[in-house]
C-alpha cells in the first residue's frame, strides 16, 4: 500500500526539479496526478508516470494568471471528481541584485509567480476541498522564507509571504478537514539552481558549504517529505513549515 493510495494530487511547476520528483513520488505512492507547468515540458513528467503504470494528465498553467489557475482546478475536478492533495511548487528565481538596484518589473514578476501564484492556487484548491470535505495543501517555500539572503529581495520577500498565507489558511480550515503546510528546502540540485552555478563551480561549493552536511539536497529528498505531509502519517500537522535544509538554518 502507498501513502496516498487513490488520492488525486495536483503538482505545479512539475516539468523538472522538485516538481517532477514530487509528481513521480505521488504516483509511486498510489495517487493519480495532475501535472502542471507553464511550459509544455510538463507533458514529459506525465508520460513518465503513465509509462510506469500510474495515471497522470498534464494541464498547462501560468500560476500568475487567475483564469488559468481556476481552469487547472476545474479540469482536475471534471476529470477525477475532487482534489485531495496539492503541492504548490511553481516558482522562479529572479535576477540577482541589491534591494536598492532591483527593478520594479523584476520585483513584480517574482512576487506574481512566487507569492500571488501560490495564493491563487490555494484559493481555488481550498474551494474544491471545502466542497469535497477535506484535503491537504503543501506550499513550497524555502529556507529563504526564514532568513535573509543578499541580492534576492523579491525572492526572499515572496517566500516569507508564502509562510504567512500558509499559516493563515491553515487556521481558517483546520476544522474543515483540510490541512495546509509548507516545506522549506535548502539549496537543491535543480535545473534552476544548477544553471546559476554552471560557470562557477567555486560558487556552488561555497553554497554547499553553507549547509551543515556540506552538500546541497536532491529533489527526491523534498518530494518524499511532501508526500508524507499529504499522507495520514501527518494527520496532526497543519500550519507548519517543515525545514529540509541539511542544517543550513541550524548554524
Amino acid at each position: 500500500m502507498g501513502q496516498v493510495d487513490d488520492k488525486i494530487a495536483i503538482v505545479t511547476g512539475a516539468a523538472s526539479g522538485i516538481g517532477r520528483a514530487a509528481a513521480l513520488a505521488f504516483a509511486r505512492e498510489g495517487a493519480k496526478v495532475v501535472v502542471s507547468d507553464v511550459t509544455d515540458e510538463g507533458q514529459e513528467t506525465a508520460q513518465l508516470i503513465n509509462t510506469q503504470g500510474s495515471e497522470a494528465v498534464f494541464t498547462q498553467c501560468d500560476v500568475a494568471i487567475p483564469e488559468q489557475v481556476e481552469r487547472l482546478i476545474q479540469t482536475t475536478v471534471d476529470r477525477f471528481g475532487q482534489v485531495d492533495c496539492a503541492f504548490n511548487n511553481a516558482g522562479i528565481g529572479g535576477p540577482s541584485a541589491t534591494t536598492a538596484d532591483y527593478s520594479f518589473a523584476d520585483w513584480s514578476r517574482v512576487l506574481s509567480v512566487n507569492l500571488t501564484g501560490v495564493w491563487l492556487c490555494m484559493k481555488y484548491e481550498l474551494q474544491a476541498m471545502l466542497l469535497h470535505g477535506g484535503g491537504v495543501i503543501v506550499n513550497n517555500a524555502s529556507i529563504l522564507g526564514l532568513v535573509g539572503f543578499r541580492n534576492a529581495p523579491a525572492y526572499v520577500a515572496a517566500k516569507h509571504g508564502v509562510l504567512g498565507v500558509t499559516k493563515t489558511a491553515a487556521l481558517e480550515v483546520a476544522q474543515a478537514g483540510i490541512r495546509v503546510a509548507a516545506v522549506c528546502p535548502g539549496f537543491i540540485h535543480t535545473p534552476m539552481v544548477d544553471t546559476a552555478f554552471h560557470d562557477d563551480p567555486q560558487a556552488e561549493q561555497g553554497i554547499a558549504a553553507l549547509h551543515a552536511m556540506g552538500r546541497m539536497g536532491r529533489p527526491e529528498e523534498i518530494a518524499d517529505a511532501v508526500v508524507w505531509l499529504c499522507s495520514d502519517g501527518a494527520s496532526f500537522v497543519t500550519g507548519q513549515a517543515l525545514v529540509i535544509d541539511g542544517g543550513y538554518t541550524a548554524q
